[in-house]
């Protein structure tokens, strides 16, 4: 893969990749941020080994995911700190004016394979082939993670 090729690839999905990272971190912008801008340096170093058949945005969202995992082992996503936001007085909170904070909450609570698959599958819009993929996981897998996440969801949204 060229340079130039590479380039208008990641324009064209940044912005989606982004968004699953932001999803995934729990509406953090600045760890989805700094996870994607990492993602994004590994795919450039690892370009030459990008197979031309293969999608070029589920290579990448594999990479991202990988990535976030890699993050979340290391405790470099500090859940302490958002424990201690949620206790913090209504008006105290940076994120109340946030827009989506009940659906990241929710997705928060969810398993971390749900989650991902509700989130490649709704929101980054991949199928379920493509997201076993990203995920090293199977077919099978994706769609009862797709469906425990959707009822979970739906469970927690209506509380």
């Amino acid at each position: 893969m060229e340079r130039a090729q590479f380039i208008t690839e990641i324009s064209a999905v940044q912005e989606s990749l982004r968004r699953f990272l932001l999803a995934l971190c729990g509406g953090d912008r600045m760890e989805a941020e700094d996870i994607a801008q990492e993602a994004m340096v590994k795919a450039y170093i690892a370009m030459d080994r990008f197979v031309e058949r293969a999608k070029f945005a589920t290579w990448l969202f594999k990479i991202a995911y990988n990535t976030f995992l890699d993050h979340q082992r290391a405790g470099k996503i500090h859940e302490e700190q958002l424990d201690a936001a949620e206790q913090l007085p209504g008006d105290a909170k940076a994120d109340d004016s946030f827009a989506y904070q009940d659906l990241y909450a929710a997705l928060g609570i969810l398993p971390l394979k749900e989650k991902t698959a509700i989130l490649l599958f709704y929101v980054s819009g991949y199928s379920v082939k493509e997201i076993a993929k990203i995920t090293g996981g199977s077919q099978l897998a994706v769609r009862q993670q797709l469906s425990r996440g959707r009822t979970k969801l739906r469970q927690i949204l209506e509380r």
